[in-house]
This record gives C-alpha cells, structure tokens and sequence, in this order.
C-alpha cells in the first residue's frame, strides 16, 4: 500500500492529550472502554471496543467522520443499548486525530478499503455489519468494494461520498470559521450551526465540553495533510454488492440529504433502506435515534 501523506501531533504532548480526553470520556460515561492496537498497512491502528470480548454476539465496526475519532459514537453512552446485545469496535481511522499512526492512502484508490478490510481480520472478525458517519462512509463503501464477504450489512450516517462538499455561503461559513480563527466560540457556533440541531439533537453539558476541547486540539495541534472525502461516481458505488443502508439527517448542511439519497439510489443497487432523522445535523451518529435505527437494522 502506497503512502500518499501522513498526519500528526504538533508534539508528543499532543497525543497524551488526547489519552487523557479519553479517561476523561471515560469518567463521564462512567465506563472503560477495550483498547486494542493493531498493525496494519498504515500503520499502528488503534481500535476501541465494547463487549469486545464477548465472541458469542455479533459484531459491530464503526469508522467514523473526518476530524473526529470513532468514541464520538458514545457520547452520553448512546451506544449502550447496543453494547448489551453486539460487539462494538470503535476504529480510529488512520489519518485522524486520535492515537492511530497518520499514514494515509490516495483517498481516491481502493486502499483505505484493503485497511479496513485488513481491521476486520486482524479483530479476528471473518464477517461484520459496519457503520460509517460522514468520511467513515466512504470507508465502508471502499471495504464493500474490495472485500464484500467480509460485510454482512453496510451502514452510512450522512455520508461524504455521495456528493461533493456543499459550497453553500452558509455551510462555508460555518465550516471555515473555526478552522481560520480557531476558538472555543466559534468551534461552537458550528457545532450548533451544522453538526447539531438543538433542540432536538443536542449533547449534554460535559459531552459537549469534550467535543469542544477535541476539536480544538484538532485544530491547533494536529497537522492535517489528509485528502477530503469525495463524490464516489457510478463506476465506483456500481461494485457495490452489499446490502447498504443510508441515515440521513435533514439539517445537514455539510451533505444536504437528498442529494446523497439521490445519487445512492442511482448508484447503488442493493439500497435497501433509507431513514431521513427530522432536526438532526450532520454529527449524526450522536443522535440516540439514529443509533436506535442501527439496531433494527441489525436485528432484521
């Protein structure tokens, strides 16, 4: 696998950093999570886990969005009605902020699919339903391409790979707020402005203190060389074979909604549902509702 550019801590203070956000998740859910660490093509992966050690259930891979980390799934615990009844692994994806090596592959080959697919076996997984917010639905789709027989169900929460980043002077503004005057207040006026939709999907005060500190960190000590997520074309999705299923949320301003739904019922054959959340933004994956739809899925 070819290394196209690599990502990383400003310092090794950084990543301790990020060690500590973890207890602190850690203290605030009042759990502990599994930390599994595994050698991949791109290096060191780190993979986190619920139930992880219960063989008996079935299995659950979660990638998740860019400039996030995959523990941003359980934010107040949202993944405690699944954790009872599957095996959750929580995959920082590569490139990443997080504790995850910074190599990246070209964004447009197969490669971050031969990853995850590399991710699965080495949790000792032979097949697996996987879930992906945002850039860890182009992930998925990648995987779905190069290794079907390892996905029992494809899963994506208003996923990048549908249609190209929305050049909207709102969701412009938004967006490149923080990231050209990263502060605490304008990291908020987006996360309400895009990634939420208060009142109706919102974090509590201490989860949202995390996501505040994270993306800060993320911002002013984490060096990004990482390519963007991209419209998969027909030539792409059309190898899809999958059984895939598309959560969208409709405050979404990163990737309006319908446009995704139109370009996955175009492309992709095998669409077999799709859920469009009311008043919920692009930070899907930490609406209850949506993870409440992934385990009907996951039952049917």
């Amino acid at each position: 696998m070819q290394i196209h550019s690599t990502c990383s801590f400003k310092t090794p203070e950084d990543s301790k950093y990020f060690e500590n956000w973890v207890v602190r998740l850690e203290k605030v859910n009042n759990k502990k999570y599994g930390r599994i660490d595994l050698e991949t093509s791109l290096g060191k992966t780190v993979v986190w886990s619920l139930s992880g050690d219960k063989k008996d259930l079935k299995p659950l891979v979660i990638f998740p969005g860019f400039r996030t980390c995959s523990l941003f799934w359980d934010f107040d615990n949202a993944l405690e009605p699944l954790q009872k009844n599957y095996r959750i692994f929580l995959v920082d994806t590569n490139g990443q902020p997080s504790l995850s090596d910074g190599n990246t592959p070209d964004i447009k080959s197969n490669d971050y699919g031969l990853w995850a697919s590399e991710v699965i076996t080495k949790l000792g997984l032979t097949k697996a339903v996987v879930a992906g917010a945002s850039f860890g639905g182009l992930v998925c789709m990648k995987l779905c391409i190069v290794a079907p027989e390892k996905v029992e169900k494809a899963i994506m929460l208003n996923p990048g790979c549908l249609q190209p980043f929305s050049l909207s002077l709102k969701n412009l503004y938004y967006n490149m707020l923080p990231i050209l005057f990263p502060s605490r207040k304008n990291v908020k006026t987006f996360l309400d402005a895009a990634v939420f939709c208060k009142p109706n999907h919102q974090l509590s005060t201490d989860s949202e203190e995390l996501i505040l500190d994270y993306e800060m960190m993320a911002l002013t000590r984490f060096i990004d060389k990482a390519q963007k997520p991209y419209q998969m074309p027909l030539s792409e999705l059309s190898k899809v074979s999958s059984d895939v299923y598309l959560l969208e949320g409709e405050n979404d301003l990163l990737f309006p909604y319908q446009k995704s739904i139109d370009h996955a019922t175009k492309c992709i054959k095998n669409l077999k549902e799709v859920f469009v959340l009311k008043q919920t933004g692009h930070g899907i994956e930490t609406s209850k509702e949506a993870i409440s739809i992934i385990g009907r899925i996951m039952n049917t």
